[in-house]
């Protein structure tokens, strides 16, 4: 897992005028949870677009005015119009704990059912995993290479190392379909 620094200054005003106030400034409230005590702090809006418009996971160290915190975004609120964070939410994060975070899956190979004419699909683009943050990747590679027509891997297939899958085992992350194409061809092969 990735990590990018970002610097956020503690806020002593949380009602509706002051939150309103720090975004005309160009800073977004945020909220440190998951520790001791929740923390109210607020940044820059343009730190932000490097962390939350990725489909990597990053860990993110937090300088509060001296005091260092690990956190990972827990939740993002955006603006209806303008697609600006308006709210982030931040988990502190620890060691020796285990987290519980979504990972984006990236498949990889060229599958059997692909080279027959099907088309190859990805079910599930994300995946809720646990484990420790030093074990966390930035994706989820699943070889797709022995995947003929018409199957699919599921989730209780999958296995990777120090990581808990929390997804039901049943739930489909990548088919091969069959194509009109492919099908069409398998018919006229059966005709002759």
């Amino acid at each position: 897992m990735q990590t990018i620094e970002l610097k956020a200054t503690k806020r002593e005003d949380l009602g509706k005028t002051a939150t309103r106030k720090l975004r005309k400034e160009g800073r977004v409230p945020c909220v440190i949870y998951g520790g001791k005590e929740t923390i109210h702090v607020s940044a820059l809006l343009k730190d932000f677009n490097k962390l939350i418009f990725t489909p990597k996971v990053h860990l993110v160290n937090l300088d509060v005015e001296g005091e260092k915190y690990d956190a990972i975004i827990q939740d993002v609120q955006f603006h209806p119009v303008s697609d600006n964070a308006i709210h982030v939410d931040f988990l502190q994060v620890f060691q020796d704990k285990p987290i519980t975070i979504e990972i984006p899956v990236k498949l990889k190979g060229l599958a059997v059912g692909v080279k027959a004419g099907g088309k190859l699909t990805l079910e599930k683009r994300k995946l809720k995993v646990k484990a420790l943050t030093k074990d966390i990747p930035d994706m989820l590679e699943i070889d797709v290479t022995n995947l003929g027509l018409g199957k699919s891997i599921q989730v209780g297939q999958l296995n990777f190392e120090n990581i808990e899958l929390l997804n039901t085992s049943n739930q489909v992350v990548a088919s091969v379909k069959l194509t009109r194409a492919a099908r069409a061809a398998g018919q006229t092969a059966e005709e002759a």
